[in-house]
């Protein structure tokens, strides 16, 4: 697993129409069913992998154009060397024009596996699990997450998740992390 970067998603319970009694709420990745704190991208502070290096940086960010963090949730997140597409396992890498240089958090609380779509290659995009419903038929945890890698790539491997999104997919691991009580200075 390689570390990918921080981001900053407003949690919310599990969909109504998504009959699975078993999820609290959602923790995915994906921006469908828990969003990220903005529409971050404009704003030209991502990694290579289009989520955060640190999360000073997010929330500068965020403090920079007046957007609040009150009640959001702060994730980590690591990802898995290879993506599956065309039913093949291939390497990927961040995007090399946009400099990456994650920090690793000195404390974080595993929560799950996510499977996240890549179409555009850039930015994490659906969470299937969640935004199809896949929770209903694949057993996951109370936040829609797997519960181990070995899980996800062998439903990945036996097309569970072909047809709901294009791919290419990426196993995520998913971290929620303590906010920094202080802003940490920003690296040059």
């Amino acid at each position: 697993m390689i570390p990918v970067g921080y981001m900053a998603k407003r949690i919310n319970p599990k969909p109504v129409w998504l009959n699975a009694p078993h999820v609290l709420d959602v923790y995915s990745v994906g921006n469908c069913s828990s969003e990220d704190f903005a529409d971050y991208i404009n704003f030209w502070k991502h990694n290579g992998y289009w989520l955060f290096d640190s999360p000073a940086i997010l929330q500068a960010v965020a403090k920079e154009n007046a957007i609040s963090l009150a009640g959001t949730k702060l994730f980590y997140y690591e990802a898995h060397e290879e993506e599956l597409a065309d039913q093949s396992w291939r390497a990927f890498s961040p995007d090399a024009t946009i400099p990456t240089n994650v920090l690793i958090p000195s404390q974080a609380n595993f929560q799950g596996f996510d499977v996240v779509t890549f179409m555009a290659g850039n930015a994490p995009e659906h969470s299937p699990l969640s935004c199809n419903g896949l929770a209903e038929d694949i057993p996951t945890n109370s936040h829609c997450l797997l519960d181990s890698f070995a899980e996800a790539e062998t439903y990945l491997n036996n097309g569970r998740f072909n047809g709901c999104e294009p791919g290419p997919y990426r196993i995520f691991a998913v971290y929620s992390v303590p906010w920094p009580s202080v802003p940490q200075p920003l690296s040059p």
